[in-house]
């Protein structure tokens, strides 16, 4: 399917082209279509507010997923990467409304970080990660210009589409699980519960009941489940400690409570901070395929969150087709870019736009208001400052449990299917890295077609992405052989 051809060739909402603007519609109307969406203002409004509502968590978790050390033992300050997280959501979210025009929000992609974050940043400097991420963005964009994305999206069989997704889910989870303290690197055990097989100390206590009232609150259905777990468990934590009820060593991130003014300017001292090149005994490979991480952690939800966002605001028809689509994509593609430049890591549309759209946005205006929301924040980094650690990664688990729900999708009947779905969604966390469960799952796939006589149904792309996998798994030996010869 090329790129055109999921585009109308005429659009209703391209004013001036084919259709005639309504006489005495306020320029507000008349730019983003919003009568003819059968919108009111006051609807994108509150779309705009519900959709920020739901999706300020990531003000606090990617700060947290990007607090390693890189190779050099550097980290990133914590009140400049919560800049980065909001200036990155609050661009590129107004570039989407503003020339997207449609209800869709972005911001830091959690699969995005956790690849910079454990299998990126212990190789090279932050810098350079962050340019990997700018690399990473800039191939997308061109993928959506050449139309190559809907190729590549078709090539690859849906139930290992579903299963990047819930090995990501499952990776994202662990990270959780690791920065609240719940699960430790044993001495006899590879993982053991707390330090000593046993949990210790209030925060890891406080995570815990954190992580269940946001899964009670999501079972009665209450919209913006993960961001008031996620206020109720920092109110009570600041009370603890304003109580001297927790020894303040035990906070991994320091204890909870306001240092000077709730306001402050905001930090832009890792904006801008990106390199390319100078990746040392990296290797070109090891790049070729962090980019190649990137890219599929950043952009496989992308267009069935657009597509399914769009059909739930009315926008897209039976074929999925929907105005301005290839403007979302591209705009998508460039979030990964922008995140690199600002230091908050790749950006992409986030699937809580649909809460928007639940309650009545069906225009770009939902997402300017959820923009300058993200954008008001960067003068609030002091309160979201105070969120500790063990709470917000509650949240990390929770997001790990939605993503794990494609499993729903999955025929486990049909061995040919279930066994590289397995391996994909394990070896991911297992070995803390999504490349390798991604590797896993395609060699297999293409193992078990072949023992199935039917090589003839694996696609091209997917020979030449198993002939990649192959060299990735065995560079080692490769490089060994091609040393002693």
């Amino acid at each position: 399917m090329t790129q055109q051809s999921l585009e109308p060739t005429t659009s209703a909402d391209d004013a001036g082209e084919g259709t005639r603007v309504p006489a005495g519609r306020s320029w507000l109307d008349r730019y983003f279509h919003i009568s003819k969406r059968e919108s009111t203002i006051a609807r994108e409004v509150r779309g705009g507010i519900t959709t920020f509502m739901a999706m300020a968590y990531i003000l606090l978790l990617n700060p947290l997923i990007l607090s390693g050390k890189d190779a050099a033992g550097d980290t990133l300050a914590q009140k400049a990467l919560i800049t980065a997280t909001a200036f990155a959501a609050a661009f590129t979210t107004l570039l989407m409304g503003f020339f997207g025009k449609v209800p869709l929000a972005l911001a830091a992609g959690l699969s995005v970080s956790g690849v910079l974050s454990s299998q990126v940043a212990p190789q090279m400097t932050w810098p350079q990660a962050m340019g990997m991420c700018v690399m990473y963005g800039v191939v997308i964009m061109l993928l959506v210009v050449t139309g190559l994305r809907e190729m590549i999206m078709n090539a690859i069989p849906l139930a290992l589409k579903h299963a990047i997704t819930m090995g990501i889910g499952l990776f994202v989870a662990l990270i959780g699980f690791s920065k609240a303290g719940f699960v430790h690197q044993g001495e006899s055990t590879l993982v053991t519960l707390g330090p000593a097989g046993e949990l210790a100390g209030w925060p890891v206590l406080l995570f815990a009941v954190t992580l269940v009232a946001i899964f009670m609150l999501q079972a009665r259905g209450i919209p913006g489940a993960i961001l008031i777990g996620i206020v109720g468990g920092t109110v009570v934590a600041v009370a603890l400690n304003a109580l001297d009820v927790i020894d303040p060593k035990q906070w991994a991130g320091g204890a909870p409570e306001l240092h000077g003014s709730a306001v402050s300017m905001p930090d832009f001292s890792i904006f801008g901070n990106v390199e390319f090149g100078g990746w040392g005994e990296v290797g070109a490979m090891t790049v070729g395929m962090i980019v190649f991480t990137l890219v599929l952690a950043g952009f496989f939800d992308a267009m069935a969150t657009i597509i399914g966002v769009g059909t739930e605001a009315k926008l897209a028809d039976d074929k999925g087709r929907m105005p301005g689509l290839s403007k979302a994509l591209f705009i998508d593609g460039a979030g990964g870019a922008i995140g690199g430049v600002s230091g908050a890591s790749g950006q992409t549309v986030f699937v809580e736009s649909a809460t928007g759209v639940g309650e009545g946005a069906r225009t770009g205006l939902s997402s300017v208001v959820t923009g300058l929301f993200f954008a008001a924040c960067l003068f609030f980094t002091p309160l979201t400052a105070i969120v500790p650690g063990e709470v917000a990664a509650a949240a990390l688990v929770v997001i790990g449990a939605m993503m794990m729900m494609n499993a729903r999708h999955v025929d486990w009947a049909d061995r040919a299917t279930a066994i590289p779905v397995f391996l994909t969604v394990v070896i991911m966390p297992f070995t803390y890295s999504i490349t390798a469960g991604v590797a896993a799952g395609v060699i297999s796939y293409v193992a078990i077609k072949i023992a199935q006589g039917k090589a003839r149904e694996i696609g091209a792309f997917m020979w030449a992405l198993t002939g990649i996998f192959i060299v990735y798994f065995a560079l080692n030996p490769i490089e060994s052989w091609m040393g002693v010869h």
